[in-house]
């Protein structure tokens, strides 16, 4: 008899897409001052698609690849000599994380931006870029038991809790809880992917937590399940990998009837 786990995911009836979804976590911020050739090696050591310059208080703008090549390379100047500055795109478009995905498409095509900053509370907390949106596999809806464990918070530090995630991606996980697991607590996931051998130990911080349905405030009558909105971090590239091609294999071909 087939497991549920084996049926190709669900994409439908998920809780809504947010840009948190499928942004890069992590952003490297510079001064406006750094020569290109110190933010180029910035670049190469940290893997990131840009850099978010801060010239000032209230001026930003974001140095890629790209820029180097056409604004310095190109035009035959120095790397040494030029400050990332005067290569840097403006304006920067901001957007907060727990936007809709349809928001962020929106967003880069009313302005030409194919990369955001994603913000949470102002504060910069990843990159999304048009790539993203187009290639990364969304969340697949499945069944795989987890045991979370909540780390970092005196009161709760070392509680494990059995739960099910009903959500899967590669930079989060949606998980139904009948503990209650606050917003801002930082976990530790331990599950098996269906179909692989080796199982996954991953870090995460819970960016929404709540009961569907309750008002706010209203107090707990009996069993509740609490939906648990978990952001990865420190994700390595073998995990990454292994997540992201799960979700390719179990995701339903495209329709191809109009």
């Amino acid at each position: 008899m087939a497991n549920d786990d084996d049926k190709p995911c669900n994409t439908t009836h998920l809780i809504h897409a947010m840009v948190a979804h499928m942004m890069t976590p992590g952003v490297v911020q510079v001064p406006g001052d750094v020569s290109v050739s110190e933010a180029a090696l910035l670049l190469e050591r940290e893997q990131v698609p840009c850099l978010l310059v801060k010239d000032t208080d209230t001026r930003f703008g974001l140095m890629t690849p790209t820029d180097i090549v056409k604004k310095v390379v190109a035009q035959g100047l120095e790397p040494h000599d030029i400050e990332v500055r005067t290569i840097m795109t403006r304006p920067v478009q901001f957007i907060e994380y727990d936007e809709a995905l349809a928001e962020a498409s929106t967003l880069m095509r009313a302005t030409g931006a194919s990369l955001l900053i994603v913000t949470k509370q102002n504060q910069p907390v990843g990159v999304l870029s048009a790539q993203d949106l187009m290639l990364t596999p969304a969340r697949c809806g499945t069944k795989i038991p987890v045991v979370v464990s909540v780390t970092g918070r005196a009161s709760a530090q070392g509680l494990n809790y059995n739960a099910m995630i009903t959500q899967l991606g590669h930079v989060g996980a949606l998980i139904e809880s009948t503990a209650k697991i606050l917003t801002g607590s930082n976990v530790v996931l331990a599950f098996s992917i269906p179909g692989q051998n080796t199982p996954l130990t991953i870090r995460g911080t819970v960016l929404t937590s709540g009961v569907p349905g309750a008002e706010p405030g209203e107090l707990s009558s009996g069993v509740r399940t609490w939906h648990v909105d978990i952001q990865f971090t420190d994700l390595s590239s073998t995990d990454l990998a292994r997540i992201r091609a799960w979700a390719l294999q179990t995701m339903p071909p495209s329709s191809t009837r109009s």
